[in-house]
């Protein structure tokens, strides 16, 4: 049972984390900028990733879901397919930003051409995604405990002084809003996940492991970012840190920025190719298109539709997690 729960716990934390999460920069936005009140924000955010994500896997499991569009079909009821249309455009957009940040990645931090950190991810993609569900967690069998290993020394390393100051009302709204963006994004696989463990007592030890390991990471990322003079004029402060106090681990640093890029790509190809195989009796051709379709959209830029995508997403997340404590778990 414990192996199968640390197991689920290593596949919800990769999935949650990206770019974002890696650069610091998601973390800085709900959560450091506000000073000492991010420590209780961020175990709020905790206890909602242990209780949401947990009954989410729980429920899951309940409801033999293989997908995210059966979960929501349940919770949404007839608005459900209407959700999963939007949430299939979302899934694919932000997959695609990425990718484009596994070529940022390559031309920013190793000097090489971006196309080059595409194509190699693209590949190692393909590979990973022959392996279906099996493959995600070998991958996060490895990144996840690096990441856990890297957030504990910068935690040891850097101790920032935390000011108290009277925070805005939006401090006490981000752990909703961070929990709810990112466990709608992550029910793409732990939805399957869980449907697939006959265990219920591993998938409740694997969500509490799960969100206890994130919280643990956003804390030790909080108190390394707190260090920061005028962190929100960064946009990689996680790096700014690595550099002053790390800098002998920075290569490992760009590889776990890579690696925890990787793990939330491929937690997106997978929803959205076993979303898409249902319509074609060649899954292989369809997770070949899917790849080369992100591949040619991440070259060409669409911020402005993220921009009006993003702010519509995060209403509906937010409805998502209102529904997943409000639904009744079924027996």
């Amino acid at each position: 049972m414990w192996m199968r729960a640390m197991q689920i716990a290593f596949v919800y934390v990769g999935t949650v984390v990206g770019a974002g999460f890696a650069t610091g920069k998601e973390i800085v936005q709900f959560f450091t900028q506000y000073g000492a009140i991010g420590m209780v924000t961020i175990a709020f955010s905790g206890w909602l990733f242990i209780f949401l994500g947990t009954r989410l896997m729980i429920m899951a499991n309940r409801l033999h879901a293989r997908s995210y569009e059966q979960m929501n079909a349940y919770l949404f009821g007839k608005v459900g397919v209407v959700v999963n249309v939007f949430m299939f455009f979302v899934l694919f957009s932000v997959t695609s930003v990425m990718l484009s940040g596994a070529g940022a990645v390559f031309e920013e931090q190793l000097h090489m051409p971006a196309f080059v950190g595409l194509v190699l991810t693209v590949l190692l993609a393909f590979v990973t995604m022959l392996f279906g569900l099996n493959g995600i967690l070998s991958v996060n069998l490895i990144v996840v405990p690096l990441m856990i290993v890297f957030s504990l020394s910068i935690s040891f390393m850097n101790g920032g002084e935390i000011v108290w100051t009277k925070p805005p009302l939006a401090a006490f709204f981000s752990p909703f809003a961070y929990v709810a963006f990112n466990l709608t994004m992550a029910q793409v696989v732990l939805v399957p996940l869980a449907a697939e463990v006959n265990d219920e007592r591993a998938i409740r030890l694997g969500g509490w492991l799960g969100g206890l390991l994130l919280m643990f990471i956003l804390f030790s990322s909080h108190f390394a970012l707190s260090l920061l003079p005028n962190l929100l004029s960064y946009s990689i402060p996680m790096a700014e840190v690595v550099k002053h106090s790390l800098a002998s681990f920075y290569g490992l640093y760009v590889v776990i920025i890579y690696g925890e890029i990787f793990t939330s790509f491929i937690a997106g190809v997978f929803g959205l190719h076993r979303k898409l195989a249902l319509f074609s009796q060649t899954p292989t051709f369809v997770l070949i298109v899917l790849l080369l379709m992100m591949y040619a959209f991440s070259l060409v830029g669409y911020h402005a539709l993220l921009t009006v995508l993003y702010p519509l997403f995060g209403y509906v997340s937010i409805i998502f997690i209102f529904l997943l404590f409000y639904r009744k778990m079924p027996s």
